[in-house]
């Protein structure tokens, strides 16, 4: 038979699937695969090795970072779509979403492809997966802060599930709109969205990662009102949940367990929990930028926090949950110093200060403002002579408060007798 005769497919066969493995590299194998999925028959053997072609050639295109392949590799299998079982269709289309996403930088690709999987699965009437995928897509718009688009999703989602009772998927709804509602800094929202999820959690058996998940949130919700003990615990339950599956989010667990800490004054804790067996596991950037920031922290030295925010940018600074609280305790740190420098005097130079502290005159002079304002020490600042003049501390006398309360007694006898006097007359 001539070339220009021969069949532009390979039947969909296990000797194929074999020849793409045993193929001298994935160029080949990939050509292979694609030719396989070519292959007309409709028989169930073959449908079953082109499932397995599908899972081999996506492998393959995840290996070789080829994002618009997937892309393309979805429109294409369409009518192969229309072949088998729905719950199948359903676990090759999320498998293809998952492995874009495993390709760096491909966020924009994410969103468009499943806003075309939303339009197919509409199209098609797939309910169940068009939830799925609008599920994927409101997180996708969460990372990427376009949050009221992903609002509006969600709003139209969580009522169509909860009226099927999907309970797994709405866990996984609450969780995202508790999340939505923290990035919008509307805290109350936020922590009904987390309740709503736990109580659907309590119905029905909750997988590991997603029970990790939900401990995660707790604890960015109680640390961020300031409940930094109840927040430990929550992070040290996600920790140990996404540490046993190998799972990436088990480094931000640890992350915020020693923040926690670093955040009640217990900074020395942070070298016991970082070099005990679950800790040794997860060294790196992000746990040495928590130790540099613990370290600086015991010392009170704000140049040495100065130095672990600038040295573990990336960690800490472009960490938003990080960012917030070492904010915070950057302010108490700078207070704490700033107190301890002017004790000493009646009378001092803002400049003679910025020096003692190593850092800008317009940040002390800044900052001393806000404490007085803040009724943090009594002074003033004299700026045409760049001082700072710290009052004495008015004694208050004994006296006063005594006499108060004096008169706070007999104005209760007064209205006992009162009292006495109306039901006499009466």
């Amino acid at each position: 038979m001539s070339s220009s005769m021969q069949p532009s497919y390979l039947p969909a066969t296990t000797e194929s699937i074999a020849k793409a493995q045993e193929a001298k590299d994935a160029s080949e194998s990939i050509s292979i695969l694609y030719q396989v999925l070519e292959d007309p028959s409709s028989s169930a053997d073959a449908l079953r090795t082109k499932e397995l072609a599908i899972t081999n050639l996506t492998n393959y295109l995840t290996k070789e970072n080829r994002a618009e392949d997937l892309r393309n590799l979805l429109t294409k299998l369409r009518p192969f779509f229309a072949l088998i079982p729905k719950a199948k269709t359903a676990k090759i289309v999320r498998g293809i979403i998952d492995a874009v996403a495993k390709i760096p930088g491909t966020s924009e690709l994410q969103i468009s492809l499943c806003k075309e999987m939303v339009e197919w699965t509409r199209a098609e009437k797939r309910t169940f997966l068009r939830q799925r995928v609008e599920a994927r897509l409101a997180a996708l718009l969460l990372e990427n802060q376009e949050y009221t688009e992903a609002l509006n999703l969600l709003s139209g989602l969580i009522k169509e599930v909860r009226r099927l009772d999907d309970k797994l998927l709405l866990v996984d709804i609450d969780l995202l709109e508790s999340k939505l509602h923290f990035s919008l800094r509307n805290l109350p929202k936020a922590k009904a969205s987390l309740t709503a999820a736990r109580t659907a959690a309590n119905a029905i058996y909750v997988p590991p990662s997603q029970q990790g998940t939900i401990d995660l949130q707790s604890g960015i919700l109680h640390a961020e009102e300031k409940d930094y003990k109840t927040a430990y615990s929550y992070f040290f339950e996600a920790f140990e949940a996404f540490s046993s599956l190998d799972d990436p989010k088990a480094i931000s667990s640890l992350k915020y367990m020693l923040l926690c800490k670093i955040m009640v004054s217990q900074a020395d804790d942070v070298a016991g929990i970082v070099s005990s067996k679950a800790g040794l596991k997860y060294l790196g950037p992000d746990v040495d930028a928590m130790k540099a920031v613990a370290d600086a922290y015991s010392k009170r030295s704000l140049k040495y926090f100065e130095t672990a925010l600038r040295d573990y940018k990336a960690q800490l600074e472009e960490d938003p949950i990080v960012h917030r609280h070492l904010s915070s305790l950057y302010d108490t740190l700078l207070e704490q110093n700033l107190c301890r420098l002017i004790e000493p005097y009646s009378r001092v130079e803002i400049a003679h200060i910025a020096e003692m502290i190593e850092l800008p005159i317009e940040h002390v002079e800044k900052k001393l403002s806000q404490m007085i304002l803040d009724k943090k020490f009594a002074g003033t600042l004299d700026q045409g002579a760049g001082c700072l003049i710290i009052f004495e501390d008015p004694k208050t006398e004994e006296i006063f408060p005594a006499t108060l309360e004096t008169i706070g007694n007999v104005g209760k006898v007064v209205d006992s007798l009162y009292m006495r006097s109306a039901k006499i007359m009466a």
